[in-house]
Order: C-alpha cells, then structure tokens, then sequence
C-alpha cells in the first residue's frame, strides 16, 4: 500500500472533485427558476434528470470502453467530458446549455466511476479495498459539504452592490467572467479550473493495470438473463432507484421548499442546510460503520428508515426552526441505505455477482426519475405534496429490511468485543 500512497491520493482527490461538481445542484436550482424565468418546476426537474439520465446511459459502455482503450484514456476521456459541459455553460450561460452541460457531465462522471471503483482495489489491495471505499465515500461527503458554502461564499461577493472591486484577485477574475446578474454561474468557472488540474493530473499519473477478478467481471449475455428472469433482482434495483429518488429529490428541492413555504434565502441559509445535509451524511456514515458491526444490517436498515419517514414529515409540516433540521437530519439517516441495500441484494444470489452490481447500478438512473416525479406532482397539487411522495421511496427502502433473506448475513460482534478490537 505504500509504494501505491500517490495514487491513492489522486483517486481521493479524483473522488472530492467529482463530489464537488455533481452535488450542487441543489442550492443552484432556486437561482436557476428565477434567472432563467421556468414557468414550471418539471422544467428545474429536468436539469438532474439529464445528468442522471446519461450517467445511466453511460455506465455499461464505459466499461467496454476500458477493455478496448484502457484505464487511463478513460480516465482522461471522464475529465475531459465534465471539462467541456462546464466550460460550455460558463461561456453561454442559459437554460437550454445547462441541460446539455448536465448531460455532458453525466456521461463523463458516469466513465469516472467506472474506471476508479477497480481502481482503488488495486491501488490499496484487496486486505484493504474496504478501507479505502469508506475513506473515498469520506472525501465524496466532505466535498458535497463544502461545496454550497463556496457557492454561498462566491455569490456574496459577486452580487452586485456587493462586489468591490481590487479586494481579491480571484474574485475580479470571476467578475471579468461572470454576468452581473448570474454570480452563481462563476461557480462554473471554478469547476472548469479544478477540472483543468484534474485533466493535467491524469496526464502526469502512472495507473497500473487493472485486473478484475472473476466476481468483479460483468458476465457473459446468458448470465443477464439468468439474473433478469428473477423477482429479487428486480426488486432490489428498484431499491437502489428509490434510495437515489430520495437523495436526489431531498437535496435538490430543500431550498426551493424552503424559500417557498418558510421564505428562507436560498442563496444563505438555503444553501448552508443543503451543505448540512451532505455533510450529516458523512457522519451518518461512520454511525453507520459502526451499528453494522452491532447488529443485522436489515434492522439498522427498518431504523434508518423509520427514522427519514419521520424526518421527513417534520421537515414538510413543521416550523421553520423544525424544517431546517429536519432536512439534515434526513441525510443523516438515510446515510446507510444505499450500502446496505446493495450489500443484501449481492448475498441474495449465489453466482453472477458481477453482472448484479451492474444491473444494481443502473438504478441509479432513480436519480433523474426520482425528481421528475416530484417535480411533476409539484406542478400539479404543490412542492409539498411532490416532497411527501419521497415517503414512497423511503417506505419501499424500509419494506427491504422486512423482505429481505440474504444467503449470507452480516458479521456482528457484541458492544464489549467492538472496543477490545479497536484498542
């Protein structure tokens, strides 16, 4: 692991910046309604829906991409994709380019994850691809928290009758670049430069090559239909889909809610509880780690659950002191879901492993369905009543740890033997 220690620190850093970009979607969206005038939130819903819709559409041809090109042209192809759609919506900042942008980056993310999860089992080993999955899903959540905050930092400095200029440099090259009346499009500009770096980066690397073991390998067409034929894989994806719906639509439409029915600013205090919400969700995960030491995963799951349907409903019918705690709290619990979830449906079956996951990850394309339900039933009959269709996604998650029977459970150790093993 020690030779491997820089390129490990690249695909952390890899990781961060990918967070970084794809995560901010929804302290933008109330800036987004307003300056480009949608006339339905459907419209805004469209916005995740590209991104997710091509990450989808990306994930399978990516991998065949790496057999045929290699890991590092992939690799460099991913960057270069968000480089572009970023770029392009900085230079022409308009609706219909932010969903083409949306689009483009989808698919580049889409080429970087496929490459940098095997990646990170060779880079650390296998005795330590655990620890190195956790600590890459540390850096994805430190990066979701941060990013708002440079969000709410860059606006206020860039509002006009706010900015002065001559007091920071790289606030006045922003200002040279950004529209007046768009400051949160200068966010866009940042991410061109970080990927810029990211670009040069990957030029400069060594990545060894990656050789996926048999379980890892997605599997031969007959394989497929094997795992098509059965109910559990189905319903497992459309567990994975629900999981991304309520992520994606509680991040993304918590500040719109927000400045609608509690008239908070979604620039500020809007913004700051969506970097709550991610960042909740970082410790939510090291909760997580631990709880699944201690008991059955599909019990912590039932809790996870009972506790986000809850938070949930405090967050849409409570106060303004309620809501904008009960919005990161709901981070903080679903924290677990998506592991879990994944982890149950993958000792459900016996062979074909490879070809599950696969199968699993196409349901993150609940991240563009997910908001557009909402987003249509808000056009409808209100923003509240779209939010509370997330209790559907979160009652079907919890329905799991009921449902589940897994071939194989997860390993538990009683409270006292957790800290003689830690000591």
């Amino acid at each position: 692991m020690k030779k491997n220690i820089t390129l490990i620190s690249f695909i952390m850093m890899f990781w961060f910046v990918i967070s970084f970009i794809t995560n901010i979607l929804g302290p933008i969206i109330p800036d987004i309604i307003k300056n480009f005038s949608l006339s339905h939130l459907a419209m805004a819903g469209f916005i995740p829906t590209s991104f997710f819709l091509a990450y989808a559409i990306m994930s399978v041809p990516a991998g065949m991409l790496i057999d045929k090109i290699g890991d590092k042209k992939v690799l460099f192809i991913g960057f270069l994709m968000p480089f572009i759609g970023t770029l392009l919506f900085a230079c022409v900042p308009c609706y219909e380019m932010l969903l083409a942008s949306c689009f483009i980056i989808g698919l580049g993310m889409a080429m970087l994850q496929t490459v940098l999860n095997p990646l990170q089992r060779v880079a650390g080993g296998e005795e330590n691809y655990a620890f190195i999955a956790e600590f890459a899903q540390f850096m994805f959540g430190i990066a979701s928290f941060i990013s708002p905050l440079v969000y709410i930092y860059l606006v206020k400095e860039l509002t006009p009758g706010t900015y002065k200029k001559g007091n920071n440099l790289l606030i006045d090259m922003l200002a040279r670049v950004t529209p007046p009346e768009l400051p949160w499009v200068s966010l866009y500009w940042v991410f061109v430069a970080l990927l810029l770096v990211m670009l040069v980066a990957v030029l400069f690397m060594r990545i060894p090559k990656v050789e996926l073991s048999e379980d890892e390998k997605a599997g031969s067409k007959s394989s497929y239909l094997e795992l098509f034929e059965k109910k559990t894989v189905w319903l497992f994806f459309l567990g994975i889909f629900c999981y991304v719906s309520t992520e994606q639509a509680t991040a993304n439409f918590m500040t719109t809610f927000l400045e609608k029915y509690h008239h908070i600013d979604p620039q500020l205090e809007g913004a700051r509880t969506v970097s709550y919400f991610w960042g909740l969700m970082t410790v939510g995960c090291v909760v997580g780690m631990i709880l699944l030491k201690l008991y059955d995963c599909r019990k912590v799951l039932l809790g996870s659950g009972v506790l986000s349907a809850v938070f949930l409903l405090l967050a849409l019918f409570g106060s303004t002191t309620i809501a904008v705690v009960a919005f990161p709290a709901i981070g903080f619990c679903i924290s677990v879901m998506y592991s879990i979830v994944f982890s149950l449906a993958l000792n459900s079956v016996s062979k074909n492993h490879g070809s599950f996951a696969g199968i699993l990850c196409s349901g993150i394309v609940g991240g563009a369905g997910g908001p557009l339900i909402v987003s249509a039933i808000a056009d409808a009959v209100g923003l509240r009543a779209g939010m509370l269709f997330i209790m559907v996604f979160i009652l079907y998650i919890t329905g799991i740890g009921i449902w589940a029977k897994p071939l194989i459970d997860n390993k538990t150790v009683r409270l006292r033997e957790l800290f003689q093993r830690s000591e």
